[in-house]
């Protein structure tokens, strides 16, 4: 894995904790609706600009500096993105239908990454290297703006929350004011809770999905397209993984499913390294299965929605959500490259310790009462 990767790849990390408090306590104030507008405007016009960047030949130095700064801003934007999308949802969803929704969004953004994955792959392929660095890394930025103004098509029918209307309404002076002081004051269990969560979520997205293939082959020698497809195989594993577990814990005690989904997560891990030890022929059944049982991040969001009241929700989803990216996209490439290099199960110790967490959450949850209703105010 490229040092230079790395360094891009935690600096937008870094800088989703400050746009989600920032702009999750816009959202609070100000209301959904006007935040998605510019969550979708700052992440498009942030691309875009990264699209149409001199070159280094161009502006020597000054060139990378603007690409790290157009980063930020990115990650910034991103930081509000994915908790605002399981929100925003939450709150527009019949409550039966809360675990569901929010894992068809989830299931939803590992779609992009598939789609994303495989548009990389044509374009690598579709092109040489010299053509690549000419002006071919500039292609996936100006698609990735387009598609990011996609929502746009249809934010002009999307309503406002019913539940942050009807607060607003309610007592906008009491209800609608310093979201950011009042969730440290009135939710600090729930903020504790929140970032348990958001690091498993955050834990086995990164590790299964984005690093897994990257550390693999610092250990371990297989074929390079077979083992590609069955990457892609697991993330489409992982996709179905989120709705079955979004679905079944409609019906289920959240602990429960969450304890027993942490175990299979576990066993299919080490399940999985051993294979790769033993001889890696049946590669593309294990990562399906390792993507199925991954998908236990789809039911995560479904709670982390209900731990806080409707006018801080948002501020606590977004700092609990980044905060817990920002530690896991910062720390966990470089430490698990490093591990990975004198300790090939690296990657499974590191879920397994993040699966014992879910055991424990589960079995927290399990005795929990109901949650209180989700368009509660403090």
């Amino acid at each position: 894995m490229k040092i230079q990767g790395l360094v891009l790849f935690a600096t937008g990390y870094l800088a989703r904790p400050l746009g989600g408090v920032i702009f999750g306590r816009y959202g609070d104030i100000k209301g959904r609706k006007p935040m998605l507008l510019i969550s979708i405007l700052v992440t498009a016009g942030s691309v875009l600009a990264m699209a149409c960047l001199p070159t280094y030949a161009q502006l020597g130095l000054i060139a990378p500096a603007l690409f790290i700064i157009l980063r930020l801003i990115q990650g910034m934007a991103f930081g509000l993105y994915v908790p605002l999308a399981w929100v925003f949802v939450a709150e527009h969803v019949p409550r039966q239908y809360l675990s569901v929704g929010c894992s068809y969004v989830t299931a939803s953004f590992f779609t992009g990454v598939l789609f994303s994955n495989a548009f990389f792959l044509w374009l690598s392929n579709s092109m040489t290297v010299d053509q690549l660095a000419d002006y071919g890394w500039r292609i996936p930025f100006f698609v990735a703006a387009i598609l990011s103004l996609l929502p746009l098509l249809g934010w002009r029918w999307i309503d406002e929350s019913p539940f942050f209307a009807q607060m607003k309404n309610s007592k906008p002076k009491e209800y609608v004011a310093k979201p950011f002081t009042l969730l440290f004051k009135h939710c600090k269990h729930s903020i504790f809770i929140g970032m348990v969560l958001a690091l498993i979520v955050s834990s086995i997205t990164t590790v299964v999905v984005l690093l897994l293939p990257d550390l693999i082959e610092l250990r371990f020698t297989l074929d390079s397209d077979l083992f590609g497809f069955s990457h892609s195989l697991g993330i489409v594993f992982m996709i179905f993984g989120c709705v079955f577990y979004g679905i079944i814990s409609n019906h289920q005690n959240f602990g429960k499913i969450l304890t027993i989904g942490s175990i299979l997560l576990i066993a299919q891990m080490f399940a999985f390294f051993y294979h790769l030890q033993a001889s890696g022929d049946y590669i593309l059944i294990m990562y399906a299965l390792l993507g199925f049982c991954a998908g236990i991040v789809g039911m995560i969001p479904a709670i982390l929605v209900q731990l806080f009241p409707t006018n801080v929700r948002l501020t606590g989803m977004a700092f609990c959500y980044n905060i817990a990216y920002g530690i896991v996209g910062v720390l966990v490439p470089f430490g698990l490259g490093y591990a990975t290099l004198y300790v090939s199960f690296s990657p499974a110790l590191y879920i397994a310790f993040i699966g014992f967490i879910g055991i424990i959450m589960g079995l927290y949850f399990y005795n929990l009462p109901e949650f209180k209703k989700i368009d509660e105010v403090i």
